[in-house]
């Protein structure tokens, strides 16, 4: 899979491809199945098939304050990518110049010029362009005028509801990680770092590997039991905290895990966390002595899951 980061950087003399456009957030079922209706079609018209998405996503850059907390930062979603039939992502920066560009234009210059898009694949409510004004009505018009057919996503439904990134956003704000994972078709997981933190988990006997988020906001919270990948031996089981640490005055949300009978140096190892199964809510404890007997709780339940899965 190739990863094109605008359309200045692609390969010389291009020669055209099938795409889809989106936020592709989470890169799950649904986005499973228009993955691979656009790997049937690149194949028969012998052409790569690329994903098109945007950094930051539209309603980051209109209204950070109110965007939902990301499923998949942009190196979480190369990751679950590489599972699948991509052959290009292109990363537009979603930019004052992209936001203010007519919808003609995009199609023109983007699409035409620069892609030689040959096929197309977009949902019923696609919107883009200065003031969202081109829709699916326009690519159709412009893909009979320069050449490139324009076709709806699949619906792709789960107990008769379409799957989708809010509808998994929702599962992992109550708990409810089972439901979460059968809509990604995998458990959840977020992946970081590890970065120097305050030791305080080292002085109560149960040292963490603090994990660098890059997150505005995170779509769950809480403790877990969890499964971390990206170091030997993988995966390893432990129990994981996702908060602000409201014991200690924290405000900004941190992912600390802590791995069973595990004693090695993973400063700077980048990891990717899995969430199997949720505890309990993060709490406000009286004094750190509360805090080290919850903690101990914690490690004694999520033990008890791995030993009972």
């Amino acid at each position: 899979m190739q990863f094109i980061r605008g359309t200045v950087n692609l390969p010389r003399g291009y020669q055209g491809c099938v795409a889809t456009i989106g936020n592709f957030d989470g890169i799950h079922l649904g986005h499973q199945a228009v993955i691979g209706q656009l790997a049937e079609e690149a194949a028969d018209l012998r052409l790569p098939s690329m994903l098109i998405s945007f950094e930051p996503q539209p309603m980051e850059y209109f209204q950070p304050d109110k965007a939902p907390a990301r499923l998949t930062r942009l190196r979480e979603k190369l990751q679950a990518l590489r599972r699948f039939s991509v052959d290009q992502v292109l990363c537009l920066s979603f930019n004052r110049a992209l936001a203010q560009m007519p919808a003609e234009l995009f199609i023109k210059d983007i699409l035409v010029d620069a892609l030689k898009i040959k096929y197309l694949v977009v949902g019923d409510d696609f919107r883009f362009g200065k003031d969202r004004v081109g829709d699916f009505t326009m690519l159709k018009k412009a893909g009979e005028q320069f050449g490139f057919q324009v076709v709806n996503m699949h619906t792709f439904s789960i107990d008769g509801e379409r799957v989708s990134s809010t509808r998994i956003r929702k599962a992992l704000e109550v708990g409810d990680l089972p439901s979460a994972a059968r809509l990604l078709g995998r458990e959840y997981r977020m992946s970081g770092r590890v970065v120097h933190g305050e030791k305080l988990g080292r002085e109560l006997g149960f040292p963490t590997a603090n994990i660098e988020l890059h997150r505005r906001a995170t779509p769950l919270q809480g403790i877990f039991v969890v499964e971390v990948y990206g170091l030997e031996g993988e995966p390893l089981p432990g129990v994981a905290s996702l908060g602000t640490r409201p014991t200690v005055g924290g405000t900004k949300a941190i992912l600390e895990v802590f791995l069973f009978d595990f004693e090695r140096d993973i400063y700077g190892e980048h990891l990717q966390v899995g969430f199997l199964k949720k505890l309990r809510d993060e709490e406000n404890y009286d004094s750190l002595e509360a805090l080290t007997t919850q903690i101990q709780k914690d490690v004694d339940h999520a033990k008890a899951y791995f030993k009972n899965n």
